[in-house]
């Protein structure tokens, strides 16, 4: 998702990132997407859901439905767990999966 408001994009420092390792960083991309990054979403046709971690997590509420609501089909999930769902919350983070690839 774009930011916004937009910041500026953070000076990436020497070496090896702790989290992403020799993985380009995205910020640029984060704030100025190409005009492709809004036509993606409504061009998806493989179900997709987005699952969203409540009011705990990093980002605005409104994102997570905002990219169900783009992509044709797909089912916003909410566990309350903030951004972290995974770890958090496992069973609750296996349920919404499971269910996704069963229903």
């Amino acid at each position: 998702m774009p930011l916004d408001p937009p910041r500026p994009v953070a000076e990436r420092p020497e070496g090896p990132s702790p989290s992403t390792g020799d993985r380009p960083r995205r910020g640029r991309a984060a704030q100025r997407p190409g005009p492709a990054w809004r036509a993606g979403p409504p061009a998806i046709t493989a179900p997709v859901v987005v699952l969203a971690g409540g009011p705990a997590g990093h980002g605005p509420q409104d994102r997570p439905a905002g990219l169900a609501e783009a992509v044709p089909d797909a089912r916003l999930v909410t566990v309350e767990a903030g951004h972290l769902v995974h770890e958090t919350r496992p069973a609750a983070f296996l349920a919404a999966i499971g269910e996704f690839g069963t229903g």
